[in-house]
């Protein structure tokens, strides 16, 4: 499927063009395709269709043209949600290989991004390959001629730019004919007359070069009444005097010596719903390894004789693997547009990560999600080969322990690269080639070392400096501690160090590679460190092997700011500054081997100190936790708190950190896992269960259905364990929760009913009251419709006697639809009403739209679809804004509904097919079923038997599957929130 714009309007599917039924449909797949993937409101629409003067039944017109130019792209092979329909207007939705103007963007984007001017060369040169001649030149419309105009301009602008950088890449013989076709277009354009002066000149070609600047004279002259601006009649002056400072620079070619004009970009692979480039900060100053990026450049050039799918980069503990991976994939992106995946396979740490664990991982960054992950190992590696087989990816993996561990990760497709970093040869990979990395030469030794210490100082000792790289025996971790000691000690000379380490039997203990020991080389720099850094230092070691943020060594020290220290350890290279997250956040890690030592180092600290620092930092992510949950849309799932402790930061940091809750909770995903882990590994079960159960919100409006299950089931084992009743309650709840999610109803009921028997022992009436409701859900999915009316009332009894108003709102929404669903409308609008202004009293905007969702079937029901329609658009848009796909799902479940009641097929399908999509995305096979029923009845009734049969058999597969889980043999109902 390829549109273009950039050229005459082209739209074709399948290899055949798409047919267009006049100028009205030409027109309104033009307006799309210039806003693609975002909303194109009516009022525009119809200013396109009449360019003024719109008739009364303008807005009917404009939706009888796009329903027709949707059946025509559907006949062709479209999908049927290629062009959805949206609130107050239409959208298409096409990926960036779909068309020229996005793949246009996209390489401009990629030349902003550039530093290299031949890079950015090629950039635009692909970005100009996009263009078919000037854009929308046959569609007749004046608003679109506007937008057609900014886009030859654009065009225009990037041709300019591209010609400069390649004329001061020496490339003037070559530009010299585009330069001047540039010029008869644009006469005016200074700009342009000045590289083309400049292009002939170069060429020695004066004379012409002077000629041309007479024309433009003239020209400016003639028709303007101005003169030339002084910096080009200063370049004519330069010219007739043949300044030698307008001598051509030295020809520049890429790395393959293809000049700009001929770049070979890389086929474009299918669509991803996001962009993966997951490569760690390249190493900002990496010398050296010639021959070793020379060598995986071959490896990974698809174009060479000796390119190999798989390459292992094996060396000993900090020689500098990853460094080197990471520098050679970032130079090779270019070749793998599809991105880049990294995966940190933790071998040498304590835990190393479980293959199927890091295919969840990876399927998460393609766009899988939720319980649409598989379960098995076999089933995960099967979907991630699957879709990699038509991508242009490279991936990689950091610290692969044994083959194993990476097998299930090879993706096997033909245009993805793996670079895989390894203490060990991994023989049992088919096809892979080795590069054993050994420490760096003497030049780059001192070069790096130079580098982190400062060129004034080697050039004054130089005797000195190689006497240290000779005691480091050129290992660059040991370089770096050695180097980083000296850069934070400015009044030490070169030789104090030198005195320190030059005496071998220091050295033996100290540095270390074969003969020589890393971890002496620690230990040498810690001795050096003021206590609160060595503090620091050893209690960041019990944190475990994860990226960290900087605040955590102020509780870890029991201050408020740890930051110094924090600076006196990275300045050490003891501590490395990785990256800054999506919310600005300097992310930091301990090297595997400096962890280890720092670990060791804590052994002879004090239990309780120990425990007393590990308590104080997850007191922090506690308090954390609470106050992202409280700033993202309410729900039910957070339980009131326990006995934990809690410690607050600094306002300052609490402010800045919380001012995107969900970035925040993004960008630490992983520590919320590992500290749950922590506190169970350290006995502390309290902490434990409240930081579990303070992540479920989170993870229910992002579908994490893995990290939910997994930190709630490890919380669960230690509450538990200790007979933490409390706990073992509210966690039993959350994940009975996600059972109901996840269609697993008899795990759902077996969970429920422990939590309400906990709770009840306990006198929790709220956590009943929650249990209760939820149990309600599982009796209403199954068809026992009086059981659940009865369960949906006594935890509204509960509710109303503990005044729990939270609560009481949404049980009073399930007593409406219940009340529906028994045909009692008249009662069911006294519950939605009630519903309604309880959620608007709590000023609970999710919830207000939950209920507006659920009132839309009474307003349905009594033959009143627009009121329905109106109470669902006004809940989409909260969903929206608030990114919460699933209730964003139920919600066009529902529009789909009243459209089929209205047996309005081109509205209903639309909504029903990206409801369907979202359900499959997040594993709710029951909701993904009833979407594909609907959309096999619409088939029917309008003929379409082919169509409808294999609809209704996608409901049958799904629903048989849900029976096989729980088995059950009848459909289960729609089990929307």
């Amino acid at each position: 499927m390829r549109f273009g714009l950039l050229g005459p309007l082209h739209a074709q599917i399948a290899g055949r063009a798409v047919p267009l039924n006049g100028p009205r449909q030409t027109k309104m797949l033009a307006a799309l395709l210039i806003d693609a993937n975002n909303i194109v409101a009516m009022e525009r629409l119809v200013a396109v269709m009449w360019d003024g003067n719109a008739p009364a039944t303008a807005v009917r017109q404009v939706q009888d043209a796009v329903s027709g130019l949707r059946r025509n792209l559907v006949v062709c092979g479209a999908p049927g949600s290629l062009i959805s329909t949206r609130r107050g207007g239409y959208e298409i939705h096409l990926a960036r290989d779909q068309l020229d103007l996005l793949e246009f963007d996209h390489e401009r984007h990629l030349a902003e991004q550039r530093t290299a001017p031949f890079e950015t060369a090629l950039a635009l040169r692909r970005a100009l390959a996009c263009w078919r001649g000037s854009a929308l030149a046959d569609t007749p419309s004046q608003v679109l001629e506007i937008d057609a105009a900014g886009l030859n301009e654009k065009r225009a602008a990037t041709h300019k730019q591209c010609l400069a950088i390649e004329l001061d890449l020496g490339r003037h013989r070559e530009v010299i004919d585009e330069l001047t076709v540039l010029l008869r277009e644009h006469p005016y354009d200074e700009q342009v007359a000045e590289h083309l002066m400049v292009a002939l000149y170069r060429c020695g070609r004066q004379g012409e070069a002077l000629q041309a600047y007479e024309r433009l004279r003239r020209t400016l002259a003639d028709e303007l009444g101005v003169d030339p601006t002084p910096p080009l009649q200063a370049l004519h002056q330069r010219i007739l005097t043949a300044d030698p400072a307008l001598a051509a620079p030295v020809p520049a070619q890429g790395p393959s010596g293809t000049p700009p004009e001929s770049p070979a970009p890389a086929a474009p692979g299918p669509a991803m719903a996001m962009p993966v480039r997951q490569l760690p900060l390249d190493v900002t100053d990496f010398v050296g390894r010639a021959e070793a990026l020379a060598e995986i450049a071959g490896l990974l050039d698809v174009s060479a004789s000796n390119r190999a799918p798989v390459a292992v980069i094996v060396g000993s503990p900090g020689v500098g693997k990853s460094s080197l991976v990471t520098h050679a994939a970032r130079l090779a992106s270019a070749n793998f547009p599809d991105g880049q995946l990294y995966l940190n396979l933790a071998a040498t740490s304590d835990e190393p990560r479980d293959p199927g664990l890091m295919l969840a991982e990876a399927l998460r960054a393609l766009s899988i999600a939720g319980s649409a992950i598989p379960n098995g190992l076999s089933e995960r590696a099967a979907l991630y080969r699957s879709l990699l087989v038509d991508r242009h990816m490279l991936v990689v993996l950091d610290d692969a322990g044994h083959a194993d561990q990476v097998l299930p990760l090879l993706p096997g497709a033909d245009g993805c690269a793996v670079l895989i970093t390894s203490r060990t040869l991994l023989t049992q990979l088919p096809g892979a080639r080795h590069i054993d990395l050994d420490v760096l030469s003497p030049a780059e030794a001192r070069e790096l070392f130079t580098g982190i210490v400062g060129r004034r100082r080697v050039e004054r000792e130089p005797g000195e400096a190689d006497a240290i790289l000779d005691c480091c025996g050129n290992l660059p971790l040991a370089i770096r501690i050695a180097g980083g000691k000296l850069a934070g000690r400015p009044a030490w000379s070169l030789r104090v160090l030198r005195e320190r380490i030059e005496d071998e039997s220091r050295r033996l203990a100290e540095l270390r590679i074969g003969d020589l020991n890393v971890r002496a080389s620690v230990e040498l720099s810690l001795r050096l460190l003021p206590a609160d850094a060595v503090r620091a230092l050893s209690l960041l070691g019990l944190l475990g092997p994860y990226t960290l943020p900087g605040w955590v060594v102020g509780p870890l020290l029991d201050r408020p700011d740890g930051e110094e220290v924090l600076d006196t350890l990275v300045d050490a290279s003891l501590v490395r500054l990785t990256a800054t997250d999506a919310i600005g956040q300097p992310r930091y890690r301990l090297h595997d081997l400096i962890r280890t030592c720092a670990v060791e180092i804590a052994a002879p600290l004090p239990t309780a100190d120990k425990r007393d620092a590990i308590i104080r930092v997850l007191s922090v992510w506690l308090d954390l936790v609470r106050r992202g949950t409280d700033r993202l849309p309410a729900g039910l799932l957070t339980a009131a708190p326990g006995s934990a402790p809690r410690r607050s930061l600094p306002d300052a940091v609490m402010d800045r950190l919380m001012a995107d809750p969900f970035g925040w909770f993004d960008a630490e995903r992983d520590n919320l896992l590992g500290v749950v882990k922590l506190a169970v590994d350290r006995g502390l079960d309290e902490l434990a269960w409240e930081l579990a159960a303070g992540t479920a919100t989170y993870y229910d409006h992002r579908c994490l259905y893995q990290d939910w299950q997994h930190g709630h089931r490890l919380a669960l084992d230690a509450a538990e364990a200790t007979g933490n009743a409390r706990g073992a309650s509210v966690l039993l709840r959350g994940l009975g929760q996600l059972h109901i999610y996840q269609d697993e109803f008899d795990r759902a009921t077996r969970a429920l009913d422990m939590s309400i028997e906990l709770c009840r022992d306990n006198g929790d009436k709220r956590g009943e009251a929650l249990s209760v409701a939820m149990l309600s859900t599982v009796s209403r999915v199954q068809g026992r419709d009086d059981e659940a009316l009865e369960r949906v009332e006594q935890a509204l009894a509960i509710a109303v006697g503990e005044g729990d108003r939270d609560v009481e709102a949404q049980l009073s929404c399930s007593m409406a639809v219940m009340r529906l669903m028994q045909g009692q409308l008249e009662e069911a609008e006294s519950w939605f009403t009630g519903a309604l202004n309880l959620s608007r009293a709590l000023d609970d905007e999710h919830r207000v739209a939950v209920v507006l969702r659920r009132f839309s079937r009474l307003h349905d029901r009594r033959g009143d679809p627009d009121e329905a329609l109106r109470c669902l658009w006004q809940a989409s848009a909260t969903f929206e804004r608030l990114a919460d796909e699933r209730c964003t799902a139920y919600t066009l479940l529902e529009v789909g509904r009243v459209y089929a009641g209205q047996d309005d097929r081109d509205q209903a399908s639309p909504a029903l097919e990206r409801a369907a999509g979202l359900f499959h995305r997040h594993g709710d096979r029951q909701d993904e079923a009833t979407c594909w029923q609907l959309i096999g009845d619409l088939d029917a009734a309008a003929g379409s038997h082919h169509m409808a049969r294999q609809h209704r058999g996608r409901a049958l597969r799904l629903w048989q599957t849900i029976g096989e889980m729980n088995q059950t043999t009848a459909p289960a109902r729609p089990s929307s929130p």
